[in-house]
Formats: C-alpha cells, sequence, structure tokens
C-alpha cells in the first residue's frame, strides 16, 4: 500500500496565547512535524506555516488560509492534513468538512506513532487506551463507527485492526483497558519490588525522543534493541542489567521519549511505563548535543520531568552524539550549563568509561562506607547478595571463613550486622 500524501499545516500563536511554545521558532516547528509524520510513515506533499494571534474558535484558521490549504491539499492530491497544534473536536470536524479531506492534529499523529511501536502488551493496552480517549469525543454529533481504525495515518489501532463500536461500548472498552493495565502495573510493580529487595542500583534513561537513549542502552549492556533516526523508536520500556567498570551491578532502564508540549492526557496514559523514571535511583539525562534546539528539548524533558514530580531526583547529563559537534565551544557551554554533565557518543563509545566513573560517583552515595565482613564459606547466599548488590574492594578465605571489605547499602548492611568484624 503506498504511503498516504500529507499537507502539514504548522500555525504559530502568539506566545501570550501558547506559552508551551513561546521559544520554537515556526521553522523549528515546522521541521519536528515532518520529522514526526516520516516516522509515522507519510509522505509529505507539501508544508504551510500560518502566524495567528490567537486560534479562531469553530475554525482555528481563517477562511482564506483554509481556502489556501484545501487548494494546497487538491493540488497535491494529499490525502491528510495534519495540524501541528491541538485541535478540539468542532475544529477538527469543521476543518474536515471545508478541507474536504481527512484532518488529524500531533497528538493523533504521535498516537499513530505509538500504535505502529508498541509490542508488548502493556505498550498495547496503553496506546489502545490513549487512542480510544482521544476519539471518543470526537464522535459526538457524527453517528459515526470506529470502522476507520486501520484506514492510514492518524486511524491506525492496536495490531491494525477495525473497531465497529459506538460510544456505549468505547466507554465499556476503556473500563477493560483500564483493568487490564492496573493488572500489568501491579505486575511491573511486582518486578520492581524485587529489584528494590535485591538492593541493586537502577538508572533509568530519560530524554527527547531522537536523542540516542537505545542506542546508549545497547552499548553499555550489549544488547541489540532496534534503533533508528527517527522519533519514538523505543515505546515499551527496557531493562537491562549492566556490570560497570569498578563492579557494580546496575539495573539500566529506558523509556519512552519525551516531546516538546507532550499533551498531559499522553502523560496520564503511560504513566505505568514512566513509573521506571519514578522507581529509579538516578536518572541519565541523554541530550542530543548537536541537535541546534538542545537547549529547548532539555527544556522540553524539565517540564514533562516536572509534571512527573521528578525534578529534584538526582541526574546526570548525558550529552551524547558529540561525534557530529564540529565546533568544541559547543560542547564546552552545554557542560557549563547542564553539570554535572558527561560528554559522550554512544554511537562510536567514545565517553564511556567517563559515563561509567560518573554513575559509580553518584551510585556512591547510596552506599554506606567500607565494612569488613566475615562469613562462613557455607553461607553462599550472603556472600552472594554482597557481590550482587555492593561493591567488594577485597577478598580473602581464612579457614572456612570468607572475609570481605566491601560497601553495600544501608539496607542490605542492617541485615549483615551479625557477620561484621
Amino acid at each position: 500500500m503506498p504511503a498516504e500524501r500529507a499537507v502539514l499545516v504548522t500555525v504559530q500563536l502568539d506566545p501570550r496565547f501558547s506559552a508551551a511554545r513561546a521559544r520554537w521558532p515556526a521553522e523549528d516547528e515546522a521541521r519536528e512535524l515532518e520529522e514526526l509524520t516520516r516516522s509515522a510513515g507519510c509522505q509529505v506533499a507539501a508544508a504551510v506555516i500560518a502566524r495567528r494571534h490567537r486560534p479562531i474558535a469553530g475554525t482555528f484558521l481563517g477562511l482564506g488560509k483554509l481556502e489556501e490549504i484545501a487548494r494546497t491539499a487538491a493540488d497535491t492530491q494529499a490525502q491528510v492534513v495534519i495540524f501541528n497544534q491541538e485541535l478540539s473536536p468542532a475544529q477538527q470536524r469543521t476543518i474536515e468538512e471545508r478541507l474536504g479531506v481527512k484532518t488529524i492534529d500531533r497528538t493523533q499523529l504521535i498516537l499513530d506513532i505509538f500504535a505502529q511501536h508498541a509490542t508488548s502488551q502493556e505498550g498495547k493496552v496503553q496506546v489502545e487506551l490513549a487512542q480510544l480517549r482521544y476519539l471518543l469525543p470526537r464522535l459526538a454529533g457524527k453517528g459515526v463507527m470506529l470502522s476507520r481504525l486501520g484506514g492510514g495515518i492518524g486511524t491506525r489501532g492496536p495490531g491494525e485492526q477495525k473497531l465497529e463500536v459506538d460510544r456505549r461500548r468505547i466507554r465499556a472498552r476503556l473500563t477493560r483497558l483500564g483493568e487490564e493495565l492496573e493488572r500489568l502495573a501491579r505486575r511491573r510493580e511486582a518486578t520492581r519490588s524485587r529489584r528494590k529487595e535485591s538492593e541493586i542500583p537502577v538508572a533509568a534513561l530519560v530524554g527527547y525522543t531522537n536523542a540516542g537513549k537505545t542506542t546508549l542502552l545497547n552499548r553499555l549492556s550489549g544488547g541489540s534493541s532496534t534503533t533508528r533516526d527517527q522519533l519514538f523508536t523505543t515505546l515499551d520500556p527496557l531493562a537491562r542489567r549492566v556490570r560497570l567498570s569498578g563492579g557494580e551491578t546496575i539495573v539500566l532502564t529506558d523509556t519512552v521519549g519525551f516531546l516538546h508540549h507532550l499533551p498531559h492526557h499522553l502523560i496520564e496514559s503511560f504513566q505505568a511505563t514512566l513509573e521506571e523514571a519514578r522507581d529509579a535511583d538516578v536518572l541519565l539525562h541523554v541530550l542530543d548535543a548537536s541537535h541546534p534546539l538542545a537547549a529547548e528539548q532539555a527544556e522540553a524533558v524539565e517540564e514533562v520531568l516536572r509534571q512527573l514530580g521528578l525534578e529534584a531526583k538526582p541526574r546526570i547529563t548525558l550529552l551524547n552524539k558529540s561525534d557530529r559537534v564540529d565546533h568544541p565551544g559547543r560542547l564546552a557551554s552545554l557542560e557549563r550549563a547542564y553539570g554535572p554533565s558527561v560528554v559522550l557518543s554512544a554511537k562510536t563509545g567514545s565517553g564511556m568509561e567517563r559515563l561509567t566513573e560518573a554513575l559509580n560517583q553518584q551510585l556512591g552515595l547510596l552506599l554506606v562506607e567500607p565494612v569488613r565482613l566475615r562469613v562462613p564459606a557455607e553461607r553462599s547466599d550472603v556472600v552472594a547478595s554482597v557481590y550482587r548488590s555492593g561493591h567488594v574492594l577485597r577478598r580473602q578465605e581464612d579457614g572456612g571463613m570468607i572475609e570481605l571489605l566491601a560497601r553495600v547499602p544501608a539496607k542490605l548492611m542492617a541485615e549483615l550486622g551479625s557477620f561484621r568484624s
């Protein structure tokens, strides 16, 4: 099936009416909308930029601009028009009627990409839940079914399935999906509880979409998770055990990429996934140092972290893609702005030693001062727990006893009291 052709409409509003986007020039908004559209598998046929003080209640744009967009869609044989702004259900219906072509907004475009990239059961449930919450108010007054799902960009559902349900059945489906998500969330919480019991520190990768988080996870863990130079390649959270150069073992988790002006209801829909960041001991903020809007992307990540209540969580900023930065002064400037920070390239492997040193230093704050332990040789379970959760500095064996000099988490130290020497 050939890719749909799209006309992209970037509307820049007066900062007084769009404070969240005040720092993003219209051209950069348009560029990101194009990246999102290509990530959804759609072909860009044309692009239109409009500037307004504020949106018009019924049509968002003036009738003259809508006529221009309609002509552009007809001339380019486009099947869809995509707005960078979030449209109300009434605005979307009115615009679609005037243009005579399918019209979607940025939120629906993001959900379409999510639908393509969700692979786990939890990811698919979260996507379907978010899609149905988005679509439900858009059925009012139309008397249409959701048979459009599966009909191209902005209409894909989980598993490419076609849903023919009315609003009552959608609400019932939402209830069932909510219950399923709660069940999956409990299972994920049980996994996190086991991690806590094992006292293995957890570091969560966070950052703007396409900043290189999954590439870094693969580099550190030796994994082979899918990476592509496009937005939202990773939707489902990944977790890998990583052994640092100092000997400590950590769990490194990868989370869904953030985006500027990410709708709050989307954040709510993906709370279960983002819990990985909330429960981490330290956040690794992966920032694309080569991107011209690196500062704006960093602020977008900060905004999402604030919404999640994670702004005070310990973190290290990783200035990734340093191999693409030609001017060394740019890296020095970013280091000053986002300390503590580490310059690296997940692609080439440069800077990995500095990263592990920074992690060792940060995680060292979670460990108590070195202690001496004498453990009977037959208590291999105790020795194993020290190696698994702490950092063994020295080991000696003496007449059926194992003597360890180690740094361990405070909680484990309380359980090892009888073995201290």
